[in-house]
């Protein structure tokens, strides 16, 4: 009974002595092909491929969801163990989140149809050019409205913005090199039928994890990344899913 005793004890004092086990880290993605999406019921894309790798490198229990945007955005500020991906670095998003990345870069433009012919050559033509559909939680919605842009029509999804271009009910739109042509795709547009206009803003995708994450776990993923870089397992993924593309 006293041996029974002295067991238990050491395996209570074994675990005092290792710790809290850590706690299993949420990622969260939007549906924003080539960068995340949802595949029969699963993750997929490119940002995707390299948090999975990251996890495995790191070792740290995770999971990952598709959820709507805004529904990302909030709990990835408000928990522990969060995180959001792809995320555009902003200064207004700075304070918010701790940054690992960059995990992809691009140019930030308008676009309008090449049938309407527009000449837009500076961001006083594009404010001045009559409603501008950009979803209103993205970055360059933020960075347009700081920039005394009055003309922003806010829509909910990438292929709200595409359908009202595409229709005529918009003459511009904004989004990013990287990720036109998914974009476009979205509203049944390819990018031979649109036309770039006064690139405005240069952006740099992380993976943004909450202000409550401790931070060596934040430090690890950075590490990781670096080291993926480093080794080519990094470029393998990107150039799987952006053949033409840039990082």
């Amino acid at each position: 009974m006293g041996c029974m005793r002295h067991r238990v004890l050491g395996i209570l004092l074994l675990g005092l002595l290792a710790g809290p086990a850590a706690a299993e880290l949420q990622l969260f993605t939007e549906e924003a092909p080539p960068m995340g999406f949802s595949l029969d019921g699963e993750p997929h894309g490119m940002s995707v491929e390299i948090v999975q790798a990251l996890i495995k490198r790191t070792g740290h229990a995770a999971q990952i969801q598709v959820l709507p945007w805004t529904r990302a955005y909030h709990l990835a500020q408000r928990q522990a163990d969060t995180a959001i991906f792809s995320t555009v670095r902003t200064p207004e998003r700075e304070d918010k989140f701790q940054w690992v990345g960059p995990i992809m870069l691009g140019t930030t433009s308008f676009y309008s149809l090449k049938s309407r012919n527009l000449h837009i050559d500076s961001l006083a033509d594009a404010a001045a050019s009559g409603p501008l559909a950009l979803p209103k939680q993205w970055y360059s919605y933020e960075t347009l409205a700081g920039l005394g842009f009055t003309n922003l029509y806010g829509v909910p999804t990438p292929r709200h913005m595409v359908t009202m271009l595409k229709h005529g009910r918009v003459k511009l739109i904004a989004t990013d090199d990287a990720t036109l042509a998914d974009v476009l795709a979205t509203g049944e547009l390819t990018p031979d039928q649109v036309q770039a206009h006064v690139p405005f803003m240069h952006t740099a995708y992380y993976i943004a994890f909450s202000r409550q994450t401790d931070p060596a776990v934040v430090a690890a993923w950075q590490r990781e990344l670096a080291g993926m870089r480093q080794d080519g397992s990094y470029e393998a993924i990107f150039r799987h899913w952006l053949p033409a593309g840039r990082d």
